[in-house]
């Protein structure tokens, strides 16, 4: 459980910008006043998330001034990587069906962060730093003398029930059900639980970062604002004993030991940096005339891929939202995508499933799979009054990608994996009179 006595956590707002933080006055060293010795003993170390040389606007390092320099630590040895997976996904055949999950249960054993992840899905190739991989996470106790960094990906955290405190190298993050946070790539951190067993989901991004979306003919508003994105202060752990530092690299976990805390970093400023978002400060789009928009106007993150418009993965979510539109159909039309969908539900019921979708689940519609509503709620929203309605109490989102999901063999031969998934769409019945000749 999370300690009660820690400090309250302070922010700074904004998304892609460079900030500035010191636990300590005078911590941070300041253009050509800086000494040749960093200030109160600190070490200075360079953390670069992007190549040197990539564009300005793309370019992410932070500077930290810690305690003692990360590299003091002793030799890494590989440990179990338990059930997670990652790309290439080459231990199953990948079905050219649609899947659905219920929730991964609870785990009964002391489990932490780590050892509660299991991967669903994923694609593309870690090393070769495109696709992405789905994990669900499920823990019933916090991680205090073991971190963890992704040499592989960035890590998005989204929730599904109880709350986490992220204690990072740049400082602390609480996240709850209903916001996501985003650990950098190669980051070091831990997660400590707020209350009781925690369950959510991960997009292991291998990819760009996620960034915002452009905006284009929505002008400068909506969507996901970046003033509404959250950055942690400093706040640095001192504190000695034996620590384990666990590195997942290339598909493996790596373990190493020392006899201090990672998280020594007492001032920072630059733009690689942790950061947390409230999706209940997502401002939704929709139509007020006629006509279901496509689901790329719910997103909230995207990672671009090398061809502009086509993203290694979108982060959309389906939040609270009024549905206003004249004679149309409402919730998502049947469809098939070249795009990839993983969706999960953080609470609530899915406008476009009546039934067996429920928070802690999965859905699985890969490239060119038709899907769309359940007969029941076709009917249902055939029958609508088409007058202004709000969808209430209800978030789900999804994970999209150019690339198919590849399910890890685990996941098909999974217990929750619901075996009659296909049969949501039977009971569509031919309604078609034969109509006029044609002309």
């Amino acid at each position: 459980m999370v300690d009660t006595s820690t400090p309250p956590l302070a922010y700074l707002s904004g998304f892609g910008n460079r900030f500035e933080t010191e636990a300590v006055a005078g911590a941070l060293p300041v253009g050509r006043n800086s000494p040749q010795r960093a200030p109160h003993g600190l070490y200075a170390e360079l953390i670069s998330g992007s190549a040197f040389t990539a564009p300005r606007d793309h370019n992410l390092r932070t500077w930290m001034y810690r305690i003692r320099p990360s590299a003091m630590h002793r030799r890494f040895d590989e440990i179990p990587a338990g059930t997670w997976r990652t790309a290439p996904f080459t231990d199953a055949v990948t079905p050219a069906n649609r899947l659905r999950w219920d929730p991964w249960p609870m785990p009964e054993a002391p489990t932490d962060f780590i050892d509660g992840i299991a991967t669903i899905a994923g694609n593309g190739d870690a090393h070769a730093q495109s696709g992405v991989a789905a994990h669900v996470y499920r823990a019933n106790q916090s991680m205090t003398d073991r971190y963890l960094l992704d040499a592989d990906g960035e890590m998005l955290l989204v929730p599904q029930e109880g709350g986490l405190r992220v204690h990072s190298e740049l400082g602390l993050l609480d996240v709850a059900p209903g916001e996501i946070a985003v650990i950098p790539r190669g980051i070091r951190f831990r997660i400590a639980l707020h209350d009781g067993p925690v369950r959510g989901y991960i997009c292991e991004n291998y990819g760009n970062p996620f960034r915002l979306p452009e905006l284009g003919p929505l002008g400068s508003n909506g969507l996901a604002n970046a003033r509404d994105f959250l950055a942690p202060a400093a706040a640095y752990e001192q504190r000695s004993g034996p620590v384990r530092i666990v590195s997942k690299f290339l598909g493996r976990l790596w373990e190493t030991r020392q006899d201090h805390s990672p998280l020594d970093v007492v001032a920072w400023h630059g733009n690689l940096t942790p950061y947390k978002y409230d999706l209940a400060r997502f401002m939704a789009i929709g139509t007020v005339t006629f006509d279901h928009p496509d689901p790329s106007i719910y997103t909230v993150l995207t990672s671009m891929s090398d061809t502009p418009g086509v993203a290694n993965c979108d982060f959309v979510i389906f939040p609270p939202r009024w549905m206003v539109a004249e004679d149309t159909f409402r919730p998502p039309w049947f469809h098939r995508n070249i795009m990839s969908e993983l969706m999960g539900m953080v609470r609530g019921v899915y406008d476009g499933k009546a039934e067996g979708f429920v928070p802690g689940g999965v859905s699985l519609h890969n490239s060119m799979l038709a899907h769309g509503p359940d007969a029941a709620t076709f009917e249902r929203a055939s029958a609508a009054a088409l007058a202004p309605h709000k969808l209430e109490d209800t978030l789900a989102f999804m994970f999209e990608s150019r690339h198919v999901f590849r399910p890890t063999a685990a996941a098909l031969q999974a217990p929750n994996l619901q075996p009659d998934y296909d049969a949501v769409w039977n009971g569509f019945t031919a309604h078609f009179d034969g109509g006029p000749p044609a002309a």
